[in-house]
């Protein structure tokens, strides 16, 4: 089908919006162009405050609206207008006998649901926020397209009319195929969003099926590799992190800085604003270099001293607003993204100079103990699990060596435990004073994780003229120790205390282990695969 032959005309609206964004502009236009309006309720009300002649549904049907607005378009006049095989004789008889008259333009977006589920809306307000009348006014048009134009967004309004401006006021086919899949997409984000909101009250995280939908975000230069596609995609409540986040300033945000973002964000949410300053600092996924301070400034450099070659082009994440100080410090050397949840005019003014530096702001943090899914692609399908939510409290730790943790020890397991839920699979944190000072992550042995955490401190050391970090430090694991050889590792390094999930058939050979070493151990009962 040409373009030219794909042509219908649009002699009749009905427009229905919730969202009345671009109403007035497009109702002048199409009445403009002599296109007859169907309106009802709120729409109507405001065509007419607008001088804009619409004919209310209730006059073009005959029946009255009712039920509050519950009934009002279910109406065999408005649906057979919107379904009509415009070119079937017998459809054409039917409309006839009838009175039924062609709808050729549906402009209909949905009761707010989504929105009042942000704002935690009370059950009550959530049921009368699920439209009826609206998905079945558009799946109707939209199935009908080849007649019958459907918009579901404001910003498609500036198309529609200008397709009815140069084309003799019609639509293109191709215009109106494009809107229908649009429709369809728009119902079925609409519906997974409702599914969703009765699956939270239910039983089970995991209802039969599982409906995923998103708002496009960014089309995205490309995906991990330049061979890859990639968008950025939207969905769900809304979290604190980089859908939330405003972009102040640098380059466009590529698929690895987002991903790279989010581990960072994610972790450094671990440690609340309240509890003081603290600065993660993300490679590839992976942290680097984390730690606490009595400043962002003073975080920030305890977090670089970590690791400060692999920090070169990563990611940074604050806990708190980015200050002048801190910005001076980070603008010493090459950062890909820096998210916070705010910043001074002093730090944007120092960042300014650094035009390529991506500068996001979250307006807030995640909460590490919100319930949420993650999802995972799998060849025919995904994975689906709940939130790593967990977190281990001093009184649930279970010393198991004959020496216990002192308190500066205690207070760097937790530490260290935290970072280690962040760093990819095997992991081993060393920490030492609110800093990491060493970590070795995705590694196929856990003795080599605890090798390249403690090589790293020690290539600092040479760099610096001193002892490896790791020396007094702390050591955290992901995982169970399944040989003690991975200890002997961490001890060799230097750490005094260990803080590891348990549950190994080798436990009792690790904890001998440590006793014979005088390391404290404390095992958690919970275990941070990250892969």
């Amino acid at each position: 089908m040409s373009e030219e032959e794909g042509l219908w005309p649009i002699r009749r609206a009905l427009i229905s919006v919730s969202d009345k964004t671009g109403l007035v502009e497009l109702g002048r236009a199409l009445h403009a162009l002599g296109v007859e309006i169907l309106s009802s309720g709120g729409t109507a009300k405001a065509l007419a405050a607008a001088g804009i002649p619409a004919i209310e549904v209730g006059t073009h049907t005959g029946f009255p609206e009712m039920m509050d607005g519950r009934v009002k378009t279910l109406h065999p006049t408005i649906h057979g207008g919107l379904l009509a095989l415009r070119e079937d004789p017998a459809h054409r008889a039917a409309m006839a006998a009838h009175g039924i008259a062609e709808i050729d333009l549906l402009v209909v977006n949905l009761y707010p649901f989504e929105a009042a589920l942000a704002r935690g809306a009370d059950d009550a307000e959530m049921i009368e926020n699920i439209d009826i009348g609206g998905p079945a006014l558009i799946r109707g048009a939209a199935k009908n397209h080849r007649y019958v134009t459907v918009v579901t967004d404001p910003e498609d309004y500036a198309p529609v009319l200008e397709s009815l401006r140069t084309r003799s006021g019609s639509t293109t086919y191709a215009l109106r195929r494009a809107l229908a899949g649009k429709a369809y997409r728009r119902t079925a984000a609409y519906d997974a969003a409702i599914g969703a909101f009765f699956a939270a009250g239910a039983d089970t995280a995991f209802p039969e099926r599982l409906s995923l939908s998103g708002r496009l975000r960014q089309t995205l230069r490309y995906g991990e590799n330049p061979h890859q596609a990639a968008a950025f995609y939207a969905a769900g409540p809304a979290r604190a992190g980089i859908a939330s986040a405003r972009q102040v300033q640098g380059k466009e945000l590529s698929y690895n800085n987002l991903n790279d973002t989010n581990a960072a964000y994610e972790l450094v949410a671990e440690f609340p604003p309240a509890d003081g300053p603290a600065v993660a600092i993300i490679k590839h996924a992976n942290p680097c270099g984390v730690a606490r301070g009595a400043s962002l400034a003073d975080a920030y450099r305890a977090a670089l001293a970590c690791d400060p070659v692999s920090a070169f082009g990563g990611i940074i994440a604050l806990n708190q607003s980015l200050d002048g100080e801190t910005a001076r410090e980070i603008a010493k050397i090459f950062t890909e993204v820096i998210i916070a949840p705010a910043a001074d005019e002093e730090a944007l003014a120092v960042l300014a100079a650094k035009k390529n530096l991506r500068l996001l702001l979250a307006g807030g943090l995640p909460d590490p103990a919100e319930p949420g899914l993650e999802i995972r692609s799998v060849a025919g399908g995904f994975l689906a699990q709940t939130r790593d939510a967990g977190r281990v409290r001093p009184e649930e730790l279970k010393v198991v060596t004959r020496r216990a943790p002192g308190a500066a020890e205690m207070a760097d397991l937790l530490f260290a435990f935290r970072i280690a839920k962040h760093v990819k699979s095997n992991a081993i944190v060393y920490a030492k004073g609110g800093a990491s000072v060493g970590i070795g992550a995705g590694q196929m042995s856990r003795v080599d994780s605890a090798r390249i955490a403690a090589l790293k401190a020690e290539d600092r050391a040479r760099e610096t003229g001193g002892t490896p970090g790791t020396q007094g430090s702390v050591a955290a694991s992901d995982a169970f120790f399944p040989f003690a050889d991975g200890l002997e590792v961490v001890a060799a390094a230097g750490a005094t205390a260990i803080i590891q999930p348990g549950g190994s058939i080798r436990d009792d050979e690790v904890i001998a282990a440590a006793d014979a070493r005088g390391l404290a151990m404390v095992f958690t009962g919970m275990r941070h695969f990250r892969h």
